[in-house]
Parts: C-alpha cells; structure tokens; sequence
C-alpha cells in the first residue's frame, strides 16, 4: 500500500512538471497518462512482458501501400499523436519519457521488422497502458498509414 501511495504521489508530482513545461495538451495527456498509472501498480509490473498480439490480429494484412503518400500521412500522425512518448525518430526518446516515467517501445529498433503489420496495427488499435488505444481516435486508414511510416524509423 505503502509502495502504491508512493508510486501516485511521484506520478501527480510528475503531472505537475509537466502542465508547466508542455502547457495544456502536456497536462491533458499527463491526467490521462495518471488516472491510467494511478489505478493499479500492476501495469508497472507488466511492462517488460513482450506485448503479444492476437495470432489472427497479427495475419491481418496491411491494406494501403506503402507509397510516399502514405508514410507521408502516416509522419502527420505519428508527430501529433506518437513523437511525445516514442520521440522524434523512435528512439524511445520524447519529451514525456522523462517527466513522466515511462517506457515506451523503441520504434527504431530494427527487431521491429520481425513484427508482422497486423501486429502493429492491433498495438496502435488497442493500446496498452500508459499509451491510449487509437481504434476510436484515429481512421483505420490512419492507423495503416502510421504502420507504414513506423516501419520506415529503423532506416533513419
């Protein structure tokens, strides 16, 4: 208990720094990133376990080439929505990381390539605490084209 309380007062001091630092889209996504880490220290526990995904998320085939247009849509995204937490060239390496204690998953790692798209799109889709699920806030084509411009991080 003791460990819980602890672990959501150093999580409300990092909300803190961070309203003042990246303003009021920091302080939205740090409440959210707080109410998802204040819940339960399980998370904590969970996040060196290999995210799996379903085997028939994973068999899903990327339906939108690759083509420029695409990655190009799919940086817009990644920018808004990814580049706080993943960083600028997914090197786990944003702004969020530290002020919010997190540990993202490092999309420049070239181990990504083993990662079939449907993986990838079933991550972004559902999401895994402290990051949101984007199945309602982005387009499907959204997502695919943000699949498509990850993939293209380990080239960097």
């Amino acid at each position: 208990m003791l460990q819980h309380y602890n672990n959501v007062m150093s999580t409300q001091s990092n909300l803190v720094k961070c309203s003042r630092i990246y303003g009021l889209m920091g302080s939205v996504f740090a409440l959210l990133t707080f109410a998802c880490l204040s819940g339960s220290t399980a998370a904590a526990g969970s996040l060196a376990e290999k995210w799996l995904s379903p085997a028939p998320s994973a068999a899903k085939k990327n339906p939108v080439a690759s083509t420029q247009n695409s990655i190009a849509a799919g940086q817009k995204i990644y920018s808004k929505t990814c580049m706080m937490c993943h960083g600028k060239t997914g090197d786990a390496d944003g702004p969020a990381v530290i002020e919010l204690n997190i540990h993202p998953a490092k999309l420049s790692d070239p181990q990504l390539n083993t990662e079939p798209d449907g993986a990838l799109f079933w991550k972004i889709t559902t999401g895994k605490k402290p990051m949101p699920a984007y199945g309602k806030r982005l387009s499907e084509t959204d997502r695919w084209n943000l699949v498509n411009y990850i993939r293209t991080l380990p080239q960097h």
